[in-house]
């Protein structure tokens, strides 16, 4: 009874912190979106709060260190946490870059793929096995077929019009080029990046695991990630932003609150999923992904929400083709100056 009741707490313990740390990661998209109105530069913003993340990071890092049940912390370790590190500073810039052309929401839904590509790259990896004469497995193929459809109505439902369809496919490649020149291209454009950062987040689980199952510090583990993830995007922000250098001052308004609550953040944040991850596998940490869509329409009045309309048939049918057409309209933000 008592070992019950232990592994209760300990289930219920790994659910709470991944539901507060996703909810904490929508939040901070949602003002990070806000902030990008009033000049934010999404290469200071995570050269700045991922400094500020190691700087935080550092005593419990040297605290740890000193644990003499850890192995030693070796070469080989240090340039695979490396690796993860510019891993995650590809999925961040792509991420926190396609959220300023789209929005939070749209960045909740498209991570609906997380789980499916997470589950694929770890059966690859061997971290994971498919016995279809267990539920277990059942479950885990058909959510990742649900959670690939489900990103893929979002983005081909959702979106502004892209193709017309018609009898001859060859002439969709204009209407595509109309599309992405088109107002709505920054929906499409941000959906791409989101997309991208997906993939290389199910890649950056992976190797999470494999860094954990190697050397379990889950401090010291987060202190080098944001280390060289400070280090990474800052680089990348000095040469994409060479001939802007004022995007590296840091004004006393909602872009100094929105670095200083994405540093003291992330900590938390990758802590709870290096802990999560030796325990639990790279697939637990990659299922909570789609419950940020439902935290994202909740705080759906900090955001700019695009509120999608689909009529089919809206404009003059032909007789040899139907013309899908999406309508969009925006709801300002109660940030916003009215």
């Amino acid at each position: 009874m008592a070992e019950a009741v232990s592994l209760w707490r300990r289930e219920a313990m790994f659910l709470t912190a991944m539901l507060a740390s996703e909810t904490g990661i929508v939040g901070l998209n949602t003002l990070f979106k806000v902030a990008t109105t009033k000049g934010l530069n999404s290469y200071s913003f995570l050269g700045y709060s991922y400094l500020l993340a190691s700087l935080l990071l550092l005593p419990s890092h040297l605290f740890s260190n000193r644990s003499r049940s850890l192995p030693p912390l070796s070469f080989s370790i240090l340039c695979k946490i490396g690796l993860l590190g510019l891993i995650g500073s590809t999925y961040v810039i792509t991420s926190y870059i396609g959220v300023k052309y789209s929005s939070p929401t749209l960045a909740s839904a498209i991570s609906n793929i997380t789980p499916a590509l997470t589950f694929i790259l770890a059966i690859i990896c061997r971290m994971e096995k498919v016995r279809f004469k267990e539920r277990s497995s059942v479950a885990k193929v058909m959510g990742t077929i649900l959670s690939l459809v489900g990103a893929f109505v979002v983005v081909l439902y959702h979106g502004p019009r892209v193709f017309t369809v018609s009898s001859p496919p060859y002439l969709k490649f204009p209407q595509l080029s109309r599309s992405l020149s088109s107002p709505n291209s920054d929906w499409i454009i941000g959906g791409c990046l989101l997309t991208v950062r997906d993939i290389f987040v199910s890649v950056s689980f992976i190797l999470q695991a494999h860094i954990m199952s190697e050397y379990p510090a889950a401090f010291t583990v987060s202190f080098f990630y944001t280390l060289f993830v400070s280090i990474i995007t800052s680089l990348t922000g000095l040469v994409v932003e060479r001939n802007n250098p004022s995007v590296w001052i840091i004004r006393f308004d909602i872009t100094l609150i929105c670095i200083l609550a994405m540093g003291i953040f992330t900590p938390v944040y990758y802590v709870i999923h290096s802990w999560t991850v030796r325990y639990k596998g790279p697939l637990y940490l990659a299922i909570f992904k789609p419950l940020s869509i439902l935290i994202a329409f909740d705080r759906r009045s900090f955001d700019n929400v695009r509120v999608l309309r689909c009529d089919v048939g809206e404009s003059k049918r032909r007789e040899d083709s139907v013309v899908v057409t999406c309508r969009e309209r925006e709801q300002p933000s109660s940030f916003e100056p009215q």
